[in-house]
């Protein structure tokens, strides 16, 4: 889903390995630390162990949430939150990202040609102040996502209604002629602009959840962002959880909610979402006995972990891509010849194998192959000549001519190194030497994608259901997750086009089309597919293999040490 905050990539490695020896020197400190840390541990109970007998989870979650409101968020790490504190129509299953499970919905059911779903709510669904969950609550959670004013980062996940593009860009002003009624309380019906057969995956993302009205609006205006109602004491959700307490930079804590509607099978006791901006500190931390497991791993212990503690490694295909966005409306990138040189210099095979080190895929299109059968094109490669060959396209004689600009990441040792091979391999193969590196934090990151203030910056993208449209709808004109200010109507046909057809192939085939186009233009960089490479305590249960990694929390459980 949506952007990660935190990439899997070493401390310090060049593409040149000028600095190889003093790599192989961090690894090694790094390797003692483990070793130090692991059999350190002494009589003391740990943290871990006092939150193993009390059914508690302690999660490292990447950067500090941007937000407790669905609304407002669109990292990872925010919604691992969200899927705590709230449920939608339709809940993720424990072993299978295939399966749909019953959520505030208990059945739905779509007409003929899927432009029309009608879900039937459960009649004990409860906010965890106690009021009853209606229809009208999701009514009200997406006239509020697609309004103007509200500026939802995310707002284009709800396009998929009838007029909800139109009413998020005002060109109505009439939230009724929006695809989505309540006829009553426990009757829901979503009318669509085109045929989705897959809708059930697309409303379990956080978008699609519903928020409790008299919360918002007794702590400010419907559309007005991070007011109180998101404080402890304050917070009301419909999830498995209730917020308990949230302390900046330190943790998100919730606790059972005693009015959730499955509350008898539920099996934490209560989760504490831990934020980490640095990969070493979060390995520490799990090291020492205060996490039961990693958001990430720095890649240069992941050998380390293999060899000596496998049981707590793991190494999981994960449906996202890593790439770099392209600002078109700033020099140099708003060249298309420039851009295909930056792409066909970028030497991913070395990469994946030498930095990422996790079992990454090389990206040679944007889509993950991974996505219920859909193949990319073939288009991206690691091409010096042509690589050179687009640079003198683009009025270059040679990477002296090219004017200053600067790779944009969040603050990150990973994204830092990743952003160091790269720059390197233009230098190597293009001769561009005034390229720098900038960071921000990960909120300040944020803003500044969206605002586009930028010329090249990292990116990355977890799908948000299983389908590859997840992929390419966000490079639509105006998509609220575009941010590169390209846009084609070309490209916006072919997916309306592949939006009316029913054969998958058929389907497919004009996405595939859609995505040529795009890779022609490169607004966009693919660089790897993901792998999601984290450290686990060996006592969580229920923790399968996912390929989005929506985890339904209510179902994991702590084994204990006599059990």
């Amino acid at each position: 889903m949506a952007n990660h905050s935190i990439g899997y990539s070493p401390d310090s490695i060049g593409y040149n390995f000028d600095s190889i020896g003093y790599s192989r020197l961090l690894s090694l400190l790094a390797v003692i630390f483990v070793l130090v840390g692991l059999t350190a541990c002494g009589d003391r109970q740990r943290k871990v162990d006092r939150a193993a007998e009390d059914g508690i989870l302690l999660l490292g979650n990447g950067g500090e949430p941007k937000a407790l409101d669905p609304h407002l968020v669109s990292a990872v790490g925010d919604s691992n939150i969200m899927r705590a504190l709230f449920e939608g129509l339709v809940a993720n299953n424990p072993t299978s990202d295939a399966i749909h499970d019953p959520g505030v919905a208990h059945k739905w059911v779509a007409n003929e040609d899927f432009t029309e779903w009608t879900f039937h709510l459960r009649d004990d669904a409860r906010w965890s102040n106690g009021d009853p969950v209606t229809a009208h609550d999701f009514v009200y959670a997406y006239s509020r996502i697609l309004a103007p004013d509200m500026a939802a980062p995310y707002a284009s996940m709800l396009y998929f209604l009838k007029n909800g593009e139109a009413y998020n860009r005002g060109d109505i002003e009439d939230f009724s002629e929006v695809g989505v009624k309540a006829p009553d309380d426990l009757t829901l019906v979503c009318t669509l602009k085109a045929p989705t057969p897959y809708l059930p995956d697309v409303v379990k993302h956080t978008t699609w959840y519903p928020v409790h009205r008299p919360t918002i609006e007794a702590h400010g205006d419907k559309t007005e962002h991070f007011t109180n109602w998101q404080k402890p004491g304050n917070h009301v959700g419909n999830g498995a959880f209730q917020l308990k307490d949230w302390r900046l930079n330190a943790y998100v804590k919730v606790e059972r909610n005693p009015h959730y509607w499955d509350k008898d099978n539920v099996k934490p006791n209560g989760i504490h979402f831990i934020p980490f901006d640095n990969v070493y500190t979060e390995e520490r931390a799990f090291r020492n006995g205060l996490i039961h497991y990693t958001y990430t791993l720095p890649a240069n212990m992941i050998g380390w972990y293999q060899q000596n503690h496998p049981e707590l490694l793991r190494i999981e295909t994960y449906a996202g891509s890593y790439f770099y966005r392209c600002n078109i409306n700033e020099k140099p990138a708003d060249n298309v010849d420039f851009r295909k040189a930056l792409a066909y210099a970028i030497d991913r095979d070395t990469l994946v194998e030498y930095v990422t080190m996790g079992g990454q895929q090389p990206a040679y299109g944007f889509t993950p192959p991974s996505e219920g059968g859909y193949t990319p094109p073939d288009q991206i490669s690691f091409d010096p000549e042509k690589a050179r060959a687009h640079l003198k396209a683009a009025g270059y004689e040679s990477g002296a001519d090219v004017p200053n600009f600067q790779i944009l990441i969040n603050t990150s040792e990973s994204h830092k190194q990743i952003a160091e091979a790269i720059q390197d391999m233009w230098k190597t193969h293009l001769g561009i030497e005034k390229v720098t590196i900038g960071n921000q934090e990960w909120k300040v990151y944020q803003q500044t994608i969206l605002d586009q203030d930028y010329t090249v910056a990292r990116a990355g993208w977890i799908g948000d259901y299983s389908d590859p449209t997840t992929f390419l709808n966000m490079w639509q004109a105006n998509d609220s997750n575009n941010n590169t200010g390209w846009a084609s109507e070309d490209y916006d046909r072919m997916l309306q086009e592949a939006s009316q057809l029913s054969d998958t192939t058929e389907r497919y085939a004009k996405l595939q089309e859609a995505e040529t186009l795009l890779l022609n233009e490169l607004p966009v960089l693919p660089i790897y597919w993901y792998t999601s490479v984290y450290l686990i305590d060996p006592r969580i249960e229920n923790w399968p293999p996912l390929l989005l990694n929506n985890r339904p929390y209510k179902h994991i459980s702590l084994k204990q040490e006599d059990e």
